[in-house]
């Protein structure tokens, strides 16, 4: 297998035919800017140990590596390990990003933030790290994700952010980023917009997947302390598809480890009713990147749905598209029926609640576990916890 680390995405933001930089004018410059401001901070000691610290003192890194006996035992077939993502600070992988960029802004010289968020977490992220550092949050957020998150609008507001109900179009993720764009281009000079996923235009895509890969760094010794060797899988659901390159990109260049990707496949694959970029999609460009998206023949974005607020994004980050596009990573979906008992099955099995995105990937690995030999090993990403979901759950499953 090529090594792929080194060449993707190229100096333009590309992998492959995928990313790049298309945006307003106005943002070209800042967006240079802030590549040319990260590539400094990657390569500078100091700016690691202060993020490293962060993550550790501040969020509760690293993670654990939890064997799901129970779970494992009940399936009868691969063991299964869940990566514990929803035991950081704020409840997702998200705050990883959220430290990383904050820390960025402050090189930058910027004072204001603003993001987007669709389920929530990443919003909280922002304003968690908005409250620590001392800087205005303006979080955006579709009025039905709005809606269906209330608890996390309340933790964000508690932490001072102002949180804008975007109602445009479906109310969901895509408006808000929209929204957040608006804003961006108007107050770049003082501005730094942290893009909660790997998608955008470059250098977010790339920024946020470093930011990320301390999942797939520590799932790897953690394997290989507890195992002696690497898993045979990976799995974790894709919105934008941050927690997902975190946990896959430290393990690219193991050709023997199968990776998998699960979208939002919603109702099923039917017209606006799901958010399954590789089924139905085609190639085009939205909000800054060429990559994989839902759209009509006229070229329109098409509606999305998922039980979970934070899958339903019409586009997927474009080096998953690229990783897709090689056969590297395999890409499937589970529906909201599936997602849900996954839900269900995760909290009377393991006693523990996972958040709607994650119960998509384990949604794949309820079936897929059972069909392996027990020799085999998975690695399940819970990339956040369901406390913000239970209500919506409760509806479904009580």
């Amino acid at each position: 297998m090529p090594d792929l680390l080194p060449t993707v995405p190229d100096a333009t933001g590309h992998f492959g035919p995928f990313g790049g930089m298309f945006v307003p004018e106005t943002l070209m410059t800042p967006l240079q800017d802030l590549a040319q401001a990260y590539e400094k901070a990657r390569q500078d000691p100091a700016f690691q140990l202060e993020l490293d610290q962060l993550l550790h003192n501040y969020v509760g890194r690293p993670t654990p590596l939890y064997y799901a006996q129970r779970w494992t035992e009940n399936l009868g077939g691969a063991k299964i390990y869940l990566k514990r993502e929803d035991l950081l600070h704020t409840g997702a992988h998200k705050i990883n990003n959220a430290l990383g960029q904050i820390l960025l802004a402050k090189r930058l010289g910027k004072t204001r933030i603003i993001a987007e968020t669709g389920a929530g977490q990443h919003g909280v992220a922002t304003a968690t790290v908005c409250a620590r550092f001392g800087m205005e949050c303006v979080v955006y957020m579709g009025a039905v994700d709005m809606e269906r998150q209330a608890l996390n609008v309340a933790r964000m507001r508690l932490m001072g952010a102002k949180v804008v109900p975007v109602t445009a179009g479906q109310a969901t993720l895509k408006e808000a980023v929209n929204e957040a764009m608006r804003d961006w281009v108007a107050t770049v000079d003082n501005t730094h917009y942290i893009i909660g996923s790997a998608l955008g235009s470059h250098p977010f895509p790339m920024m946020v997947r470093d930011f990320h890969r301390v999942i797939g760094i520590e799932a790897r010794q953690q394997i290989l302390e507890k195992e002696g060797r690497l898993p045979s899988m990976l799995v974790a659901c894709v919105g934008g598809g941050s927690n997902a390159m975190g946990l896959f990109h430290p393990f690219l260049n193991d050709a023997d480890v199968r990776m998998v990707g699960v979208e939002a496949g919603g109702d099923g694959i039917l017209p606006e009713r799901h958010a399954a970029r590789f089924q139905g999609g085609k190639l085009g460009v939205l909000q800054g990147t060429k990559t994989w998206l839902l759209a009509n023949d006229d070229g329109q974005i098409e509606l999305t749905h998922s039980v979970s607020a934070g899958l339903d994004y019409a586009a997927i980050g474009p080096e998953h598209a690229y990783l897709q596009s090689i056969g590297r990573v395999e890409y499937t979906y589970a529906t909201d029926t599936e997602a849900l008992a996954a839900f269900k099955t995760l909290a009377t099995t393991e006693g523990i609640l996972p958040a709607l995105e994650s119960s998509h990937a384990m949604a794949y690995v309820h079936k897929i576990a059972p069909l392996l030999p027990k020799t085999d090993i998975i690695i399940a990403n819970l990339s956040g916890r369901g406390d913000k979901d239970v209500e919506q759950a409760s509806k479904y499953l009580l």
